[in-house]
């Protein structure tokens, strides 16, 4: 009866959504490729890009033309006559034949060789520029007045010239100018219209009648413009400063992510940091048949590949990357990486808080088992939950969860906190926090609901619930350590509690904390002692008060402080992450429904704060909670945007040109706008997300476990359709 009983909430629970929920239909992820150097390439300089009609890939470098073997870019050998000699330019023909310039000629191996000539005198000329064998453009070493050279593009449109403050373009008449201006830098032709790159923006005109197709557009991420490529949707732009695509509003590949819409793609993409190039400054860009980008840079080459995934799919990709490279005994690990994103060179460590991250990676699979049945679901989830379960017994501090573990002598974070276990070949790390429980006690409300089938299971996350309400009743709320005193942040007594203002979170979020505890334990044990200590915290104490109280009353508050840490200047997010766990338990297993009325309301009125980061996590949480009101597009927005790279690169977004920078205020939001996944800082899900600059140079690897529960979540409340 007790398994049809949890089958049958489960069923109704995900039915919720299920004829409104968003279609998993395939979208575009996005993909970085990098390419290695050949050791003969080392410290080149590199100066340009072509793609011949064969997808043959040739870089000019200041050391002649490589190509690409595989992964790795080398010098070009391939022809023997051409072994060693150093080109001074190259250059495709509209048939897409590469051509060569050397000091003394000219030539293509296209043609049997046919096309080629040599020179009169050494060195006179630098570039070259062809549409076809016989209509070709060589061009001679000059500087313009500005100080420019002069550079030739073959276009569809014919031959056109362009130097720092005019545009010419050749017509059997000679040579007319088509445009004038400042900071000229780059051009393409795109079905009759003449794209302009400068050092302040781009804008392009019709050849027709040279009369202004759009103004100069500053407002880009970043407006020196290296390079143009137009394509179907939109076009390419390559930057000192990275490269972006902008859309022209319709479907393509490059206009990634939408949701639909309430969540439509960005009107740019932006690709730059070691997340996705070599280095940021730009030399040269193409766009080949499949549509992927190649960047090349002045370090090395990389390609940004485009793939059509579903989120299922994308969740399977990132599950099984955390199954063989982010499980540390049942727990999910960073791994440390010696070399900047070079995974072969990493380990994985502990952190500060093993226990509550991993709660998230078995809260997802628990989810994944309760809408799919899935033994391997199934399997993960109590794995990891046997991980918990020896955070509690690798001690004998009853009821008190480690932080996390490790055998002896291998410990890598907060090495003060760690205490020896009674097994001597094992430490555990102490200190625990209020965000351990909180984490804990949500993975094990999800657990018990969706993956718990048999009074056995249930009696193993009872037993885990009950230890830790014990301990907390026991010790006067508050979590103790072996030192037999209170954690920093393991507080429920209201002399912790209400000594903050309602305008410090920690009055309502640690009230929430509580009562979310004491209620669950309280299902799970039927003992009456945790519902009647619920109870007198509301009566006595105003918990209930505290937690249905407007987040709108939070405000910079000088003066709060605990134990000398000043706690009201600023927004701390790593709260709302902990509200949000609270919330599944507090809603789905009130004691009564005007209980969960009320905690309904202060769900919604959190969420309506925080509804800006599209947070797929937090916004399905609230569909569980029983809501309505909430954006499952923006939720699938961001699924779609979450990179597949979760190393922390450096990510810099201050220069831009395309975003509004805010005030300080008291949220810490550097900017308006919610830039893509892709675009931002990788982070867990309690750094806020609207900021300009960050990262620690691509050192760490995060598991990615907040986008697996954020998709699970998303299935089990029928917002996610399957595929």
């Amino acid at each position: 009866m007790k398994r049809w009983l949890l089958l049958c909430w489960v069923a109704v629970t995900a039915a919720v959504g299920a004829s409104g929920g968003i279609a998993d239909k395939p979208f575009s992820q996005d993909f970085a490729v990098p390419f290695r150097l050949h050791p003969d390439l080392a410290g080149a300089e590199m100066r340009k890009l072509c793609i011949d009609k064969d997808g043959v890939v040739h870089v000019l470098t200041d050391r002649g033309v490589a190509r690409l073997f595989g992964d790795v870019l080398a010098a070009d050998r391939s022809f023997r006559p051409l072994a060693g000699k150093v080109a001074k330019d190259i250059a495709l023909s509209r048939a897409g034949d590469l051509y060569h310039l050397f000091d003394d000629g000219w030539l293509s191996n296209a043609e049997a060789g046919a096309p080629g000539a040599r020179f009169a005198r050494t060195g006179a000329f630098d570039q070259i520029a062809v549409d076809s064998s016989t209509n070709l453009v060589l061009t001679a070493p000059m500087v313009d007045p500005l100080g420019k050279t002069h550079t030739a593009f073959a276009t569809e449109a014919g031959w056109f010239v362009l130097m720092s403050d005019h545009i010419e373009q050749r017509t059997d008449a000679g040579l007319r100018t088509v445009a004038t201006g400042r900071g000229f830098r780059t051009l393409a032709v795109r079905n009759g219209e003449l794209f302009i790159g400068t050092t302040n923006g781009w804008s392009k005109m019709r050849l027709s009648d040279g009369r202004p197709a759009s103004p100069l557009e500053q407002l880009v991420p970043w407006p020196h413009i290296t390079k143009i490529v137009p394509v179907d949707g939109g076009v390419w732009f390559g930057t000192p400063r990275g490269a972006f695509f902008q859309t022209d509003g319709t479907p393509s590949v490059w206009a990634t992510p939408s949701a639909g819409p309430k969540a439509p793609a960005p009107k740019f993409r932006y690709y730059a940091s070691r997340r996705w190039l070599a280095d940021d400054h730009v030399v040269d860009l193409a766009v080949d048949a499949d549509r992927s980008v190649w960047i090349l840079t002045r370090t090395g080459l990389q390609k940004i590949g485009y793939r059509s995934w579903t989120l299922a799919q994308k969740a399977a990709w990132i599950g099984q990357k955390i199954r063989s490279r982010h499980m540390r005994y049942g727990l999910t690990a960073e791994r440390r990486l010696f070399q900047p994103g070079d995974i072969a060179t990493s380990e994985m460590i502990d952190t500060d808080n093993d226990g509550g991250w991993s709660s998230y990676w078995l809260a997802s699979q628990a989810l994944r088992f309760a809408v799919t049945h899935e033994p391997q679901a199934k399997a993960w989830a109590w794995e990891t939950f046997a991980a918990l379960e020896r955070l509690q017994t690798i001690h004998t501090n009853t009821g008190f969860p480690a932080r996390t573990l490790e055998r002896k002598g291998f410990k890598f974070s907060d090495t003060d906190r760690w205490r020896d276990a009674p097994d001597p070949g094992w430490e555990w790390k102490g200190h625990t926090s209020s965000d351990e429980i909180t984490s804990h006690l949500f993975a094990y409300a999800v657990l018990w609901e969706c993956a718990a089938e048999t009074p056995a299971e249930r009696r193993r996350v009872a037993v885990l619930v009950d230890r830790i309400a014990t301990h907390i009743l026991d010790h006067d709320l508050y979590l103790v350590d072996v030192d037999g005193k209170p954690t920093l942040w393991g507080r429920w007594h209201p002399d912790y509690v209400n000594s903050f203002p309602p305008t410090v979170h920690d009055r309502r979020l640690n009230s929430a904390e509580f009562t979310a505890l004491m209620q669950f334990a309280h299902k799970v044990t039927g003992k009456a002692r945790y519902k009647e200590k619920a109870f007198e915290m509301f009566r006595t104490a105003g918990y209930l008060t505290n937690l249905t109280r407007s987040m709108r009353l939070l405000k910079a508050t000088p003066g709060a402080r605990h134990q000398g840490i000043e706690m009201g200047d600023e927004w701390n997010h790593s709260d709302d992450e902990l509200a949000f766990n609270t919330y599944w338990v507090l809603a789905r297993h009130a004691f009564d429904d005007g209980l969960r009325a009320k905690y309904r309301a202060a769900v919604a009125d959190h969420r309506e704060l925080e509804k800006g980061e599209r947070n797929a996590t937090w916004n399905f949480v609230t569909a569980a909670c029983g809501l309505k009101d909430f954006d499952p597009e923006g939720a699938v927005w961001t699924l779609r945007g979450y990179p597949l790279d979760t190393v922390s690169w450096s990510v810099a977004n201050s220069h831009r040109k395309d975003i509004q920078r805010l005030p300080p205020n008291f949220r810490g939001q550097e900017m308006a706008e919610l830039l893509p996944p892709g675009e931002r800082l990788m982070a867990r899900c309690n750094t806020q997300p609207f900021i300009l600059d960050a990262g620690d140079g691509g050192h760490t690897e995060f598991p990615g476990d907040e986008y697996v529960l954020g998709y699970w979540l998303g299935r089990f409340v029928g917002a996610i359709n399957a595929p």
